[in-house]
């Protein structure tokens, strides 16, 4: 069985959460989101918390219950607080500005990298080198910071390139005579 499907996810107040046939919709201070439920994954609202069960007693039935249990637990925290992800440009003439919805990157090409960002996305850029990724989907965050990432990935010689706020870099000792 799913130890994390087991929780039941406790609804905060002011989240309003429907279920209508295959999908469930979660609506918050800071929007609203929806997801489509496979009908192997039984959803149940209760008062103040969400029970998510699966249908069959099979392997692939319970892990599917602690999938979907921490999908609708990211749906509800991303309607709450919301989420975002800190990249860091390491490089000489590397950096970003923000102009509207397109992220603009000098990244050392001999163009510059215009990236129209997706809707509900939003990116603040700090001094040109720090970039912070916000949005209330967790997979349209990480996705759109990976995408920025691989524009520029960073390399292991000297360590440019665009990386992740809490990521190390494994440096490579260069050429010896």
């Amino acid at each position: 069985m799913s130890r994390i499907g087991k929780k039941p996810v406790q609804i905060p107040a002011g989240v309003k959460i429907k279920r209508e046939g295959d999908r469930i919709e979660v609506e918050g201070p800071k929007g609203k989101l929806s997801r489509f439920i496979p009908e192997t994954v039984g959803v149940v609202l209760e008062a103040d918390t969400i029970v998510v069960t699966p249908v069959n007693a099979g392997r692939r039935d319970t892990s599917l219950q602690g999938l979907y249990r921490t999908l609708v637990s990211n749906m509800i925290d991303g309607v709450t607080k919301g989420f975002s992800k800190v990249l860091e440009i390491n490089g000489v003439g590397y950096r970003a500005d923000v102009k509207g919805s397109v992220l603009n990157l000098a990244l050392g090409y001999s163009h510059p990298i215009e990236y129209q960002l997706p809707e509900g996305i939003t990116v603040e850029v700090e001094k040109q080198t720090r970039i912070t990724v916000h949005g209330i989907d967790k997979e349209a965050v990480g996705a759109t910071a990976a995408k920025i990432r691989s524009f520029r990935e960073p390399e292991p010689y000297k360590g440019k390139g665009i990386k992740y706020a809490d990521e190390r870099i494994l440096r490579k000792a260069g050429k010896t005579k």
